[in-house]
């Protein structure tokens, strides 16, 4: 029996890793993958996932696609991969594939959330996936400054291209919302969340983003300041990035109609999903 290709959602936890992709030091949410693969299927399998993220960064929708021998069926697969990952590692949806399928190269589009919240108090479960403001931000003035991220446009201010490609992406979804007080957070705290969907992103992007449109937030930078630093291609102009814990690749979208994501929820941070 010739190797089959399959793909699925993981969801992570990625405060205690250095990224999802393989590195020559540190634990990585593609190497626990492929060790979990390994351990199941008795052969080395490689895994492609949708989003390299950094380290620290979490997922709810990250997609990954593999090939196997594996020669019994795929909830088998799931529930042995599942048991044999770390905790904050699951895989869910898993599913055969198309040949062609692969989870980088097919993708359409894929989805950021950021989330920060203001409280007058400590939060040590909040912050763990969320980034603590002192100050509450200008949610009008961020949604406006949001807005000039729409469309295709030159993201050189907000960081690299992998290899040194090009580094114009489209975006079509740069939003803030107000999201309700999670039940096990203090009261006072206020919670806001960032959403960004586009056809690719750079290194480093949407961290760069959030904390170029806090800038706007806190009234240190205008409107139209925050349009002449997306206009200008200079990172030196743009804001220092969020930290990587706010940070959750929310999901992937492919032509198939299918999504790297279950439906919209209720919940407003990843423990919940």
């Amino acid at each position: 029996m010739g190797a089959q290709r399959y793909r699925a959602i993981v969801a992570y936890d990625g405060t205690a890793y250095c990224g999802f992709q393989i590195q020559a030091h540190g634990e990585t949410i593609q190497g626990e993958l492929e060790r979990a693969l390994q351990s199941a299927t008795q052969e080395p399998v490689r895994v492609a996932g949708a989003g390299r993220t950094d380290a620290g960064v979490h997922a709810h929708g990250q997609v990954i696609s593999f090939e196997t021998r594996w020669r019994h069926g795929v909830a088998e697969l799931e529930r042995a991969l599942n048991a044999l990952l770390p905790d904050d590692i699951v895989v869910r949806d898993l599913a055969l594939a198309d040949a062609r399928f692969h989870a980088r190269y097919s993708a359409r589009w894929r989805t950021y959330r950021y989330w920060v919240y203001y409280a007058p108090a400590g939060q040590p479960l909040l912050q763990r996936y969320a980034w603590g403001l002192g100050w509450r931000p200008d949610l009008a003035a961020m949604r406006r400054a949001a807005e000039h991220l729409l469309g295709a446009h030159d993201f050189a201010a907000f960081g690299q291209a992998p290899g040194g490609g090009h580094t114009v992406r489209e975006v079509r979804r740069a939003v803030w919302r107000r999201r309700a007080r999670p039940p096990w957070a203090g009261a006072g705290v206020e919670l806001w969340e960032y959403e960004i969907a586009a056809n690719g992103f750079l290194r480093g992007m949407v961290r760069r983003v959030v904390g170029t449109l806090l800038l706007v937030g806190s009234g240190e930078l205008s409107v139209e300041g925050f349009a002449a630093v997306l206009a200008s291609r200079d990172p030196a102009r743009s804001g220092a990035p969020a930290p990587a814990r706010g940070l959750t690749l929310w999901g992937v979208e492919y032509g198939d109609g299918r999504q790297g994501a279950g439906p919209e929820g209720t919940t407003t941070l990843p423990p919940g999903q």
